[in-house]
């Protein structure tokens, strides 16, 4: 659903919900010379449990400390009332695809727009202009109130006047409208993006693309609008996610053995497992946790009973035994084409950490085309739009391996007659000299590249 949407009121205040989201940042200290101020205690006492929970889960995410989707399926949430669970949920997501835009904001209304502020009152600042300008239901009173008592209890009581005058400001003046002539910064900040990567985006894909591309990332990713069967025993997933899978599997319809081996979160295996239900399959991720948590997803489903899990690094392939007729190989990436669902990428990736990423994967596709057997196909895939993880990769590994590329024209054509795919579908646009390359906002689904290798 959208940031607009079932928003609902201001939450509640339970003492027990509080309680149990109260962290030790939050009770700190104040010196004696910062001077009179309501107690810590009382200002807990002003604020509802979802708010509480969701400045905590952002001061966590901005200090590199959790991931926004795992914080918010935690413990720290158990206790919270689902309305409160979903106001939690609305805020974090939302500040964190807005954050650039908000940030922006903010700064204009400041008497020193140069001013660095301290990160608790950073915080504080854009939730409560989050909820002035995307959540309409969100009384501003209640916006306003609370986070000027956030920063009495992050141990920030002299910023109270700014923080009051400057979100009062906010509820009071007209919203800024879209531009006729927009440059590219413009739309990047206006959408919440860093300047650099819309810029690449436009430069990849076009102008039309990358503000496209922009628009849907700050909405919510779902499932649904691709394929015919959804629900029952299939796996939740992105539909660009499904749509890599689906492709693997069609590739190579009578494979007798199978290794996804970049396995977490584990959705693609199952769609193997439930498209290839004689074949072997071998799961495998660099991850105890991550396979740990994937293992005790798959085995609810029973057409995954016969995947075998193992800790592997698909670089050199050890633990993994003998060759493979069909392999995923879903590498880990920069995420760039699931902004939507992963907000915070776009705060913390550096253009520089791409270079990381290729030299990476580039191993890990190395190391698993060594395991492909003869007349094999293996499909390399990525949920980046960054070319130096994709075409890039693809590039450098296939030009000194045996392999072929198969051109995926045929093997989406197969899907949509077999009925996979929702009747008219179009994903023409989503095919590009041979692979295949969703964008969000243009395919709706996820950023995703694949490409199918062949070896000969």
């Amino acid at each position: 659903m959208s940031d607009k949407s079932k928003s609902g009121a201001g939450g509640t205040k339970s003492g027990k919900d509080k309680a149990s989201v109260r962290a030790p940042f939050l009770v700190k200290k104040r010196s004696v010379s910062a001077g009179p101020t309501a107690s810590v205690e009382a200002a807990v006492g002003k604020i509802t449990a979802a708010r509480l929970a969701a400045f905590e889960i952002l001061k966590l995410v901005g200090e590199g400390k959790g991931h926004s989707d795992e914080l918010l399926h935690s413990a720290r949430m158990e206790a919270l009332s689902p309305e409160d669970r979903h106001l939690t949920t609305a805020m974090v997501m939302g500040v964190l695809r807005w954050q650039i835009a908000l940030d922006a904001r903010v700064r204009g209304l400041l008497q020193r727009p140069e001013q660095r502020l301290a990160e608790p009152v950073a915080i504080a600042l854009r939730m409560g202009a989050f909820q002035l300008l995307h959540l309409d239901r969100i009384p501003a009173h209640a916006a306003l109130s609370e986070s000027v008592e956030l920063c009495r209890v992050a141990g920030e009581p002299h910023a109270t006047g700014m923080v009051n005058a400057v979100l009062r400001k906010l509820a009071a003046a007209q919203r800024p409208g879209v531009r006729i002539h927009e440059s590219v910064a413009a739309f990047a900040e206006r959408l919440g993006h860093p300047r650099w990567l819309a810029e690449r985006w436009v430069a990849a894909y076009g102008r039309d693309a990358a503000l496209a591309i922009c628009e849907a990332d700050q909405k919510e990713s779902g499932e649904g609008g691709m394929f015919a069967e959804s629900g029952g025993d299939m796996p939740q997933m992105d539909d660009g996610s499904r749509l890599v899978a689906e492709l693997a599997a069609v590739a190579m319809p009578g494979a007798k053995r199978v290794w996804d081996c970049c396995a977490a979160p584990g959705g693609k295996t199952l769609i193997l497992a439930r498209r290839l239900g004689t074949a072997e399959m071998v799961a495998t991720d660099v991850s105890v946790r991550r396979l740990a948590q994937t293992e005790a997803r798959l085995r609810r489903y029973a057409y995954a009973e016969r995947v075998q899990f193992g800790v592997a690094d698909a670089i050199d392939g050890k633990g993994v035994e003998g060759q493979f007729d069909l392999i995923l190989c879903d590498v880990p990436c920069s995420g760039t084409g699931t902004l939507a669902g992963n907000p915070e990428i776009r705060h913390r990736l550096k253009v520089e950490e791409l270079t990381r990423q290729a030299d990476r994967q580039k191993a890990i596709l190395a190391g698993a085309l060594k395991r492909l057997a003869l007349g094999g196909r293996l499909v390399y895939s990525t949920c980046s739009l960054e070319p130096e993880e994709c075409e890039g990769v693809v590039e450098a590994v296939v030009g000194s391996a045996a392999g072929r590329r198969v051109p995926v024209e045929g093997l989406v054509a197969e899907l949509a007659a077999q009925g996979v795919l929702l009747a008219g579908m179009e994903l023409d646009s989503a095919v590009r000299d041979g692979v295949l390359r969703t964008l969000p906002g243009v395919h709706g689904c996820d950023g995703f590249f694949a490409v199918v290798l062949e070896r000969d």
